[in-house]
């Protein structure tokens, strides 16, 4: 199981928070497909998977501020 984590942003932001989710849990994603779009005080960021899998559980709900480095899904990853 591969935790997908708010990024680091940059620009001293300490967290952001989630627009909306791109994906549905049990839906299947490559690596650098965009999960979710996030929002800080000045843009909107895509969050992209790490993995290639199956996204098994989305933990971050939309209209909540995540700090960096918290889960925001989980997914299984498939093999290559």
């Amino acid at each position: 199981m591969i935790d997908i984590v708010m990024p680091d942003l940059g620009e001293e932001f300490e967290e952001a928070t989630i627009s909306f989710w791109l994906v549905e849990a049990g839906e299947h994603v490559e690596v650098g497909k965009d999960l979710v779009e996030v929002t800080t005080e000045k843009s909107t960021f895509g969050v992209p998977s790490t993995c290639k899998g199956v996204v098994t559980e989305i933990i971050a709900i939309e209209g909540e501020s995540v700090p960096v480095g918290n889960v925001l899904a989980r997914v299984e990853e498939e093999d290559s």
